[in-house]
């Protein structure tokens, strides 16, 4: 807490020694007065009341919903007959939780002209931090922006900072559960360079992405076996940040873009090695380069008019953990040096968001996924490994045989200035199975489908 606070103040002590400092045109002064700093704090107290009908993977003191975990049963029919004991799906458990951690808070600001820009920044946090409990204070949003723009329509702004990410948006589905419709809308704030060119109807945009609390999951090597873990480790040494362009339309309706990330990552830099050494067994690390790059296509279009809203969004991803996707990459070869080879998981995600009204608001939230695994088979380890493909996904190997999953999620919500006042209820299905040669889910009688009941009512207090 004294960490934000003393950044606060650092940046309105920036902001209002350059209102200070800010020479007229040519460098000559003049007994203007200079423009101060404006800063304004807004934010709201969130509460939520939540049901689950079974277990399912969630994060942030279960408000953060993702998807049903599969079934777990105690035994066969035929074992739980000889033990006498029923047989059960342990994970098919109801739970109920009550908490106000994301209740957020935040300052806008806005300060002097810099190199002929207006000059604003935000700086946004809450209590859904990661660490040994949920309450730790998190930092969501923190950025500077320079605006310049004519009379002309022409517009050019630079963002540097944590933001959303660009498969993200600031324009998200109106659902009200906290996760914003993940896994199925890219969820991640990340560092990052952003500019943005727009004339008229029409823009361009160009990112430099790297990571902080949203990372990539990757290999992690402990006792003889390697097993999948999120770091900032792969990202960082890659050393090449991830990259967005896109192109976009607005007008009085619509706002439409499209566009493409292209991340490359540095999975490993050391291998390990175990043979015999003098009659001892030894393993041995050595020295591997070896890299991933892939790509994420996206579609994204809204239409507004009065009360009414329609939202869609489709990507193609690939490798996209690092947005809080259940998709990522696994190892498709082992070179001669010992060195891997690696291909992307694929998947197909969407959702739809129809909205109407104002006061008395409803909403329909509609997503899909599908898992189309990798473009080749990946490699089979045999006995070598726990498991027989090694997958980097995220949620580790809880969704390596994860098929496919829908979700239908309407909502009805009373909106006042300062208080709202929400009931959701979630319907999000998995199709699980065996998981065939490319990662993908073999369509066999094993295939079958696990569902969770998700009911969130919702009480806001805006300031």
């Amino acid at each position: 807490m004294k960490k934000t606070l003393l950044s606060i103040v650092c940046l309105a002590v920036v902001f209002g020694a350059a209102a200070q400092g800010e020479p007229s045109k040519g460098g000559v002064a003049t007994t203007e007065k200079p423009k101060k700093v404006k800063i304004t704090p807004y934010g709201f107290v969130r509460n939520y009341l939540l049901f689950d009908s079974r277990n399912t993977y969630t994060v942030v003191g279960d408000e953060y919903n993702m998807i049903p975990y599969d079934e777990k049963w105690n035994g066969t029919s035929a074992e739980c007959e000889v033990m006498g004991v029923e047989r059960v799906d342990l994970n098919a458990v109801p739970q109920t939780s009550f908490q106000a951690l994301t209740t957020r808070f935040g300052l806008n600001l806005e300060g002097p002209d810099v190199l002929g820009a207006a000059t604003s920044g935000k700086v946004e946090g809450d209590f859904g931090g990661f660490g040994t409990t949920n309450t730790v204070l998190r930092l969501r949003l923190a950025f500077v922006k320079l605006t310049w723009s004519n009379d002309q329509g022409l517009r050019q702004e630079l963002l540097a900072g944590q933001y959303w990410h660009p498969l993200s948006g600031d324009i998200m589905p109106e659902v009200l559960g906290m996760a914003s419709g993940a896994p199925f809308r890219a969820h991640s704030r990340t560092p990052q360079l952003t500019y943005t060119f727009t004339h008229g109807r029409l823009g361009f945009t160009a990112s430099a992405l790297y990571q902080l609390q949203y990372m990539y999951n990757g290999p992690s090597y402990s006792n003889g076996v390697w097993s999948s873990v999120a770091s900032l480790d792969y990202a960082k040494q890659g050393l090449i940040p991830e990259a967005f362009l896109g192109v976009q339309y607005c007008d009085e309706h619509i706002y439409t873009q499209l566009g493409s990330t292209c991340q490359t990552l540095k999975p490993r830099t050391v291998g390990y090695r175990t043979g015999m050494v003098d009659g001892v067994p030894t393993t041995m690390a050595f020295q591997v380069k070896e890299r991933l790059t892939s790509f994420t296509p996206t579609f994204y279009f809204q239409y507004t008019d009065g009360l009414f809203a329609a939202k869609f969004r489709t990507l193609l991803a690939q490798n996209t953990s690092h947005v809080n996707q259940l998709n990522g990459y696994g190892v498709a070869g082992v070179l001669p040096d010992g060195s891997w080879e690696y291909a992307p998981l694929r998947a197909t995600i969407s959702y739809l968001n129809i909205a109407v009204g104002k006061k008395y608001r409803a909403n329909l939230f509609l997503g899909y996924m599908k898992n189309l695994g990798a473009e080749k088979d990946l490699y089979n380890f045999g006995t070598e490994q726990a498991v027989r493909h090694l997958i980097f996904m995220k949620a580790g190997e809880s969704f390596t045989h994860l098929n496919s999953v829908w979700r239908v999620a309407p909502s009805v919500s009373y909106n006042l200035k300062h208080f709202n006042l929400g009931l959701e209820y979630e319907w999000t299905a998995c199709t699980y199975g065996d998981q065939a040669a490319n990662g993908s889910v073999a369509l066999n009688d094993n295939l079958h489908m696990v569902a969770n009941h998700r009911v969130c009512a919702l009480v806001k207090y805006n300031f």
